[in-house]
């Protein structure tokens, strides 16, 4: 069974992922003039990386939406991840591509607009096409560089000399416009196991000991089932109520527990 992440698991998530980004991008953005080109563009480079975790835990941490919904599937083309162009930080929403096979609008709450808005900030993509949530994994981006810039009809030794002034080849395709590939599912778990142990979690499950990614999911649905009941959470999370009902049926065991406690306290307290 998938863990839903607690409250105390996702608030020490979050808060460990905002300080890393914080701190990342006052690193970034208070260098002196004279820094080495490099060296301003490293730093840059840490703190895309650091915000786009923040955004991605947050995403995860409170859309409730599929994490195969948000991120690029290998076996399946039209899960392609989401891009820019899917957001509307304005209205607060996206669109995904559904478990059910159609894109829908899913709702991004408050707590995710801001890690969002400071990330695209930063970022500040060429197109809306470019994805949310890129690969920074090295050798795909290299193999993407070379590829790309030698169809433009770019010589090899000038293709080296671009990639050697610049710290990362993350920095060129963005300077190029050269979209790379949304993260994959497999890639958010690697994700999420790091930053898991970063952030010293105490985590007591005997599949996991990381914050999956499908938990954040779980976790909202305990949330938002406590607070407005199985018609709301279904909505929210794009489900059924019927297995909303059935998945999160420990809660309305517990509270039925609480009713049977009541009565008993209050019928057995009456003297016969």
């Amino acid at each position: 069974d998938q863990q839903a992440w607690t409250s105390e698991q996702r608030h020490a998530l979050t808060r460990h992922v905002d300080e890393r980004a914080r701190d990342a991008v006052e690193a970034y953005t208070t260098l002196p003039e004279d820094t080495d080109p490099l060296d301003k563009q490293r730093a840059r480079y840490a703190a895309l990386k650091a915000a786009r975790n923040r955004a991605l835990v947050f995403v995860l941490a409170y859309t409730g939406v599929r994490v195969g919904e948000l991120l690029r599937d290998p076996n399946d083309p039209r899960r392609r991840g989401v891009r820019w162009e899917d957001f509307s930080l304005d209205d607060g929403s996206m669109d995904v591509y559904r478990k059910k096979q159609q894109w829908d609008a899913a709702s991004l709450p408050d707590p995710v607009i801001s890690p969002l808005r400071s990330y695209r900030q930063l970022v500040d993509p060429p197109t809306d096409r470019w994805p949310v949530f890129p690969t920074f994994d090295q050798r795909t981006l290299a193999e993407l560089v070379r590829e790309e810039l030698a169809e433009r009809g770019e010589h090899p030794e000038v293709i080296d000399e671009r990639r050697e002034a610049h710290a990362r080849d993350l920095l060129l395709a963005l300077d190029e416009n050269i979209r790379p590939p949304s993260i994959t599912t497999d890639g958010a778990r690697s994700i999420l196991q790091r930053l898991s142990e970063a952030a010293e979690i105490d985590i007591d499950h005997p599949k996991h000991d990381y914050l999956a990614p499908h938990g954040g999911r779980r976790g909202m649905g305990e949330v938002l089932v406590r607070a407005f009941g199985y018609t709301v959470a279904a909505r929210y999370l794009d489900n059924s109520e019927e297995m909303v009902r059935e998945r999160y049926s420990h809660i309305e065991a517990g509270e039925l527990g609480d009713v049977a406690t009541e009565a008993l306290e209050e019928i057995d307290s009456v003297p016969q």
